[in-house]
Protein backbone atom coordinates (compact mmCIF):
# COMPACT_ATOMS: atom_id res chain seq x y z
CA UNK A 1 0.00 0.00 0.00
CA UNK A 2 1.39 3.34 -0.93
CA UNK A 3 2.04 6.13 1.30
CA UNK A 4 -0.67 8.67 -0.19
CA UNK A 5 -3.14 5.56 -0.24
CA UNK A 6 -2.80 5.41 3.74
CA UNK A 7 -3.10 8.89 4.13
CA UNK A 8 -6.20 9.04 2.32
CA UNK A 9 -7.86 6.22 4.65
CA UNK A 10 -6.33 8.06 7.48
CA UNK A 11 -8.31 11.34 6.69
CA UNK A 12 -11.02 9.12 5.92
CA UNK A 13 -11.42 8.13 9.75
CA UNK A 14 -10.91 11.60 11.00
CA UNK A 15 -13.59 12.72 9.06
CA UNK A 16 -15.84 9.92 10.28
CA UNK A 17 -14.92 11.34 14.22
CA UNK A 18 -16.87 13.50 15.80
CA UNK A 19 -15.81 16.79 17.45
CA UNK A 20 -16.19 14.94 20.73
CA UNK A 21 -14.35 11.74 20.09
CA UNK A 22 -11.89 11.63 22.60
CA UNK A 23 -9.68 9.44 20.34
CA UNK A 24 -9.09 12.40 18.28
CA UNK A 25 -6.55 14.01 20.29
CA UNK A 26 -4.68 11.04 22.44
CA UNK A 27 -2.42 10.20 20.11
CA UNK A 28 -1.80 13.14 18.40
CA UNK A 29 0.64 16.02 19.18
CA UNK A 30 1.73 19.35 17.53
CA UNK A 31 5.82 20.21 17.21
CA UNK A 32 7.40 23.47 16.92
CA UNK A 33 9.85 23.35 13.94
CA UNK A 34 13.00 25.55 13.84
CA UNK A 35 13.31 25.67 17.85
CA UNK A 36 15.06 22.76 18.36
CA UNK A 37 18.31 24.02 19.83
CA UNK A 38 20.69 23.29 22.68
CA UNK A 39 19.54 25.68 25.12
CA UNK A 40 16.20 26.20 24.46
CA UNK A 41 13.06 24.59 26.19
CA UNK A 42 10.03 24.39 24.68
CA UNK A 43 6.57 22.11 24.92
CA UNK A 44 4.73 19.72 23.05
CA UNK A 45 0.89 20.06 22.87
CA UNK A 46 -1.46 17.43 22.09
CA UNK A 47 -4.18 17.30 19.67
CA UNK A 48 -6.20 19.19 22.75
CA UNK A 49 -3.91 22.10 22.40
CA UNK A 50 -2.80 20.60 25.99
CA UNK A 51 1.01 20.64 27.02
CA UNK A 52 2.03 17.79 27.80
CA UNK A 53 5.60 16.99 27.17
CA UNK A 54 8.84 19.63 27.77
CA UNK A 55 11.89 19.35 25.83
CA UNK A 56 14.79 20.82 27.94
CA UNK A 57 17.72 21.90 25.67
CA UNK A 58 20.85 22.10 28.46
CA UNK A 59 23.50 24.24 27.28
CA UNK A 60 26.43 23.37 29.61
CA UNK A 61 27.51 20.34 28.33
CA UNK A 62 30.15 19.55 26.12
CA UNK A 63 27.57 16.94 23.83
CA UNK A 64 24.21 17.96 22.65
CA UNK A 65 21.73 16.90 25.30
CA UNK A 66 17.79 17.10 25.55
CA UNK A 67 15.62 16.09 28.25
CA UNK A 68 11.91 14.42 27.80
CA UNK A 69 9.56 15.90 30.52
CA UNK A 70 5.88 15.41 31.59
CA UNK A 71 4.10 18.37 32.88
CA UNK A 72 5.59 17.67 36.69
CA UNK A 73 9.08 18.30 35.40
CA UNK A 74 9.74 14.47 35.97
CA UNK A 75 12.70 12.98 33.27
CA UNK A 76 10.97 10.68 30.49
CA UNK A 77 13.84 10.53 28.39
CA UNK A 78 17.41 12.12 27.34
CA UNK A 79 19.00 12.59 23.89
CA UNK A 80 22.28 12.60 23.73
CA UNK A 81 24.41 12.96 20.52
CA UNK A 82 27.13 10.79 19.61
CA UNK A 83 30.03 10.87 17.39
CA UNK A 84 30.66 7.55 15.41
CA UNK A 85 33.05 7.10 12.27
CA UNK A 86 30.67 6.25 9.67
CA UNK A 87 27.38 7.59 10.38
CA UNK A 88 26.11 10.42 12.73
CA UNK A 89 23.89 9.20 15.50
CA UNK A 90 22.10 10.11 18.29
CA UNK A 91 21.22 8.10 21.22
CA UNK A 92 17.93 8.33 23.57
CA UNK A 93 18.17 7.18 27.08
CA UNK A 94 15.33 6.61 29.93
CA UNK A 95 16.31 8.55 33.56
CA UNK A 96 18.72 5.71 34.62
CA UNK A 97 20.83 6.17 31.13
CA UNK A 98 19.99 2.67 29.56
CA UNK A 99 19.54 3.08 26.02
CA UNK A 100 15.91 2.57 24.41
CA UNK A 101 16.74 4.06 20.92
CA UNK A 102 19.46 4.91 18.51
CA UNK A 103 18.12 7.43 15.48
CA UNK A 104 20.74 7.15 12.66
CA UNK A 105 21.30 9.05 9.45
CA UNK A 106 22.61 7.11 6.41
CA UNK A 107 25.60 8.43 5.20
CA UNK A 108 25.29 7.74 1.44
CA UNK A 109 22.12 7.77 0.00
CA UNK A 110 20.80 8.47 -3.54
CA UNK A 111 17.89 10.53 -3.89
CA UNK A 112 17.06 11.67 -0.37
CA UNK A 113 17.94 11.37 2.76
CA UNK A 114 17.86 7.78 4.94
CA UNK A 115 17.21 7.03 8.98
CA UNK A 116 16.61 4.28 10.71
CA UNK A 117 15.48 3.44 14.46
CA UNK A 118 17.19 0.79 16.45
CA UNK A 119 14.92 -0.16 19.37
CA UNK A 120 16.79 -3.05 21.62
CA UNK A 121 14.84 -5.78 22.22
CA UNK A 122 12.44 -3.96 19.81
CA UNK A 123 11.41 -3.78 16.40
CA UNK A 124 13.76 -1.28 14.47
CA UNK A 125 11.94 1.16 12.58
CA UNK A 126 12.69 2.75 8.94
CA UNK A 127 11.92 6.50 8.56
CA UNK A 128 10.56 6.87 5.13
CA UNK A 129 9.10 10.30 3.17
CA UNK A 130 10.13 13.57 3.11
CA UNK A 131 12.14 14.69 6.03
CA UNK A 132 13.15 18.13 5.29
CA UNK A 133 9.55 19.01 4.76
CA UNK A 134 8.34 17.50 7.76
CA UNK A 135 6.43 14.87 5.43
CA UNK A 136 7.78 11.44 6.06
CA UNK A 137 6.03 7.55 8.36
CA UNK A 138 8.24 6.16 11.35
CA UNK A 139 7.35 2.48 10.24
CA UNK A 140 3.61 1.64 10.69
CA UNK A 141 3.86 3.40 14.07
CA UNK A 142 3.60 7.61 13.23
CA UNK A 143 3.22 9.85 10.71
CA UNK A 144 4.69 13.09 10.59
CA UNK A 145 3.03 16.18 8.66
CA UNK A 146 2.82 19.72 8.31
CA UNK A 147 -0.79 19.55 6.83
CA UNK A 148 -2.77 19.58 9.97
CA UNK A 149 -1.74 22.70 10.84
CA UNK A 150 -2.08 26.25 9.04
CA UNK A 151 1.32 27.85 11.68
CA UNK A 152 3.87 28.17 9.02
CA UNK A 153 6.70 26.83 11.87
CA UNK A 154 4.56 24.02 13.65
CA UNK A 155 4.02 20.41 12.41
CA UNK A 156 1.85 17.59 13.30
CA UNK A 157 2.75 14.16 15.03
CA UNK A 158 -0.03 11.47 14.73
CA UNK A 159 1.00 7.85 16.64
CA UNK A 160 -0.75 4.31 16.07
CA UNK A 161 -2.52 3.62 19.65
CA UNK A 162 -0.39 0.96 21.63
CA UNK A 163 2.77 2.50 20.98
CA UNK A 164 5.30 4.54 23.42
CA UNK A 165 4.14 7.73 22.36
CA UNK A 166 7.09 9.59 24.19
CA UNK A 167 9.81 7.38 22.79
CA UNK A 168 8.34 7.94 19.11
CA UNK A 169 8.13 12.39 20.21
CA UNK A 170 11.58 11.96 21.03
CA UNK A 171 13.02 9.99 17.28
CA UNK A 172 11.13 13.22 15.81
CA UNK A 173 12.79 15.65 17.83
CA UNK A 174 16.19 13.77 16.97
CA UNK A 175 15.49 13.78 13.32
CA UNK A 176 14.36 17.30 13.15
CA UNK A 177 18.01 18.11 14.85
CA UNK A 178 19.97 16.47 12.71
CA UNK A 179 18.12 16.93 9.27
CA UNK A 180 18.22 20.96 10.64
CA UNK A 181 21.22 21.00 12.39
CA UNK A 182 22.59 23.75 9.80
CA UNK A 183 19.54 26.21 10.61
Amino acid sequence: MGFSRRQDRREERREDRGPGDRTDGDHRYKMRQKVLAIGDDFWIENGRGEKVYKIDGKALRVRQTLIFEDRNGNELLKIQERMLRVKDSMEIEDPQGKRVALVRKALITPLRERWSVDIPGGSDLEVQGNILDHEFRIGNVAEVSKKWFRIADSYGIEIEPGQNDVLILAVVAVIDMMAHSGR
